[in-house]
C-alpha cells in the first residue's frame, strides 16, 4: 500500500511582522526631509487586516508607500499581500488610502490553483479546505512540482507551502 504525502497551500501574513514593518516605515517617513511636513500616519489594523494611511498629497502618498512596500520586503512578507485602494480625499485636503491586506486564499484564488493542478496532469490531487488549498499525491517528486508549478504561475497573492507530510 502507497503511503500518501500532503501539503497545504496558504496565503499567510505574519501580523506581527506586519506590525515591525508599519512601524519602521513610520519611523523613517518621519525623518525624511521631504516628508517631515507630510504629517503622514500609517495604521494597521489586524483585526480587519488592514492599513489606513493619511497624508498631505500625492507625492507623499507615494513615497510613502514605497518606503511600506521596502519594510515589508525587507521583513519576508510579499508585497503581493497589499491590495491598494483608490486614494481618497480626506478631511483638510489630505488624502486617505485604505490597503488591505490579503491572508487567506479567496474561493476565486483556491480554483485557480486547483486548475493549475489539474493542467499540470500529474498524479495528486488538489481540495479546497476554508481559506487553503490540500494536495495530496503517493510521490513525493509529483509534490514537489507542484510547488514549482504554483512558485512560477505568476498569482497576483503571494502562496506558501506548510504541513508536508
Amino acid at each position: 500500500m502507497a503511503q500518501n504525502h500532503s501539503f497545504d497551500i496558504v496565503s499567510e501574513i505574519d501580523f506581527q511582522e506586519a506590525d515591525n514593518a508599519v512601524n519602521q516605515a513610520l519611523k523613517e517617513i518621519h525623518q525624511r526631509y521631504d516628508l517631515k511636513d507630510s504629517n503622514t500616519e500609517l495604521e494597521l489594523n489586524k483585526k480587519d487586516k488592514l492599513i489606513t494611511m493619511n497624508t498631505k498629497d500625492d507625492y507623499s502618498r507615494k513615497s510613502a508607500l514605497d518606503i511600506l512596500e521596502t519594510k515589508f520586503i525587507r521583513r519576508n512578507i510579499s508585497i503581493k499581500a497589499l491590495k491598494y485602494n483608490e486614494p481618497e480625499a480626506a478631511s483638510g485636503g489630505r488624502l486617505k488610502q485604505v490597503i488591505n491586506l490579503q491572508s487567506g486564499i479567496s474561493k476565486e484564488n483556491a480554483k485557480i490553483i486547483t486548475k493549475l493542478i489539474k493542467e499540470s496532469k500529474l498524479k495528486v490531487s488538489a481540495q479546497i479546505q476554508d481559506e487553503q488549498v490540500r494536495v495530496t499525491g503517493a510521490k513525493i517528486d509529483d509534490l514537489q512540482s507542484v510547488i514549482t508549478i504554483v512558485k512560477e504561475a505568476e498569482l497576483d497573492f503571494p502562496t506558501q507551502f506548510v504541513n508536508m507530510k
